[in-house]
């Protein structure tokens, strides 16, 4: 007879190491992942988050790599965060775009724009190939609360979406694709919703914004310390950078 629901009134989350593949960020680097599901423990998310973890769908994972540690997690300070010149600078230049959250309502309009983005920016990525219904499964399959912020312009055309997740102390941003049209390169599109971000955590008096993984050296990167005050994740615990 099995004890173990005896032992363990809740059983601690499953976790597997995937297997190795080349990695996206520096060449010649095999990367794994410790990864979990979390479709049945969605209330686990957010202490995994502050721990270093990422969401996917219904899967959470952090880098578990041999002999590497380059990819560290990294979250703006929202609450202490202040504006530099140019950041206002690209606010000015969005001030025309209107955020509204999708209802889930997915179109091809959507899906255009995310497949010219990953072939200007990541056409070798692992998301490169994807179809329409892996797409919408990465969007909307999600066991915590999710969001999908679309930016348009005053003739309603969709320009970019970012797809956000709610936590306890901050959001996150889970992924963002935007039109990559060359009258778009002003705008700094990128820049400019990861500082929509930021006001809209301040807005609901959170303390942070999640931006992923940094890692040094990567070029693809460097963007993420540019928004200060920023913390990694450093053995178990967040640091202010310098």
């Amino acid at each position: 007879m099995d004890q173990t629901s005896r032992i363990f009134p809740v059983l601690p989350l499953r976790l597997r190491v995937t297997r190795p593949q080349p990695c996206a960020y520096l060449a010649g680097q095999q990367e794994q992942r410790l990864a979990g599901d979390i479709s049945a423990r969605p209330e686990e998310h957010d202490s995994l988050a502050e721990a270093g973890f990422r969401r996917v769908e219904n899967w959470v994972y952090k880098p578990a790599c041999q002999n590497c540690q380059a990819c560290q997690p990294i979250r703006v300070i929202a609450k202490n965060f202040q504006l530099s010149r140019n950041q206002k600078r690209v606010l000015a230049k969005n001030a025309d775009l209107t955020r509204t959250i999708n209802n889930g309502h997915l179109t091809l309009e959507h899906y255009d724009i995310f497949q010219r983005y990953l072939g200007r920016r990541h056409e070798d990525g692992q998301m490169a190939s994807m179809i329409y219904d892996e797409y919408s499964a990465m969007i909307t399959n999600s066991p915590i609360q999710t969001s999908l912020y679309e930016y348009r312009n005053p003739d309603n055309q969709l320009v970019a979406c970012v797809l956000v997740d709610l936590q306890r102390d901050g959001l996150s941003a889970v992924y963002s694709f935007f039109d990559t049209a060359p009258e778009m390169h002003a705008r700094s599109i990128g820049t400019f919703m990861i500082l929509d971000l930021i006001g809209l955590s301040q807005q609901l008096d959170l303390p942070y914004l999640y931006l992923g993984y940094y890692v040094e050296q990567s070029q693809k990167m460097s963007y993420k310390t540019r928004f200060n005050p920023c913390q990694i994740l450093k053995d178990g615990k967040w640091e202010t950078m310098e």
